[in-house]
């Protein structure tokens, strides 16, 4: 199993390679510098939705912050359940109910024009207090468990074999509010989450 990583210098690093100053990143993304400046120096960690909304002030997606290229010399098609990339912070340290969440990616979304997610809700875990918006289209299917997804004004709980399919623009967030994990096989195109 691969280390753990470091949130606040891995955004470090790539705000400094865009060339942008921390308070320029925390103008795009509707931030003070000073909530910047603690991620970087991992003072404070954000929910899904923070660090959503501070990549979309570089531009950058989460598949693209948490993923690695995949190689180039042989075309892969198969992943191991080990093999994909955790977008999210059940191990990477991100706050809140953020902690009880997993989102694992097959692939690197940045060679493809789909990009695919295995989602696991523990119970309390929600995307953040900030809804969520991308320039995509999105789709999932309830393996297990409850999710209670908001999209715009409309809220609803879906069980095991509902489905939702939305314009990623729209504001929308999830959250279990059930006692027991919720499984969502879910695939969002373009990739832009």
């Amino acid at each position: 199993m691969e280390p753990a990583l470091n949130i606040g210098v891995r955004l470090k690093e790539i705000r400094e390679e865009k060339g942008l100053s921390q308070r320029e990143l925390a103008a795009r993304a509707g931030m003070t510098n000073g909530a910047i400046s603690m991620i970087e120096q991992d003072k404070t960690s954000p929910s899904v939705s923070s660090l959503k909304r501070i990549l979309d002030g570089i531009p950058m997606s989460l598949s693209q912050f948490f993923g690695e290229v995949e190689g180039k010399t042989e075309a892969k098609y198969f992943y191991t359940r080990d093999e994909m990339t955790e977008l999210s912070p059940r191990d990477l340290g991100l706050g809140g109910n953020a902690r009880c969440l997993s989102l694992r990616q097959i692939g690197d979304a940045a060679q493809h024009s789909l990009q695919v997610l295995y989602e696991t809700y523990a119970p309390g875990a929600d995307t953040g207090p900030e809804m969520l918006s991308h320039e995509s289209e999105e789709a999932g299917i309830v393996i297990s468990g409850t999710i209670e997804i908001t999209v715009g004004n409309q809220v609803r709980v879906l069980h095991p074999g509902d489905g939702y399919l939305f314009d990623s623009r729209l504001p929308h967030s999830f959250k279990n509010a059930g006692d027991t994990d919720c499984v969502i096989v879910s695939a969002c195109t373009p990739p832009t989450f």
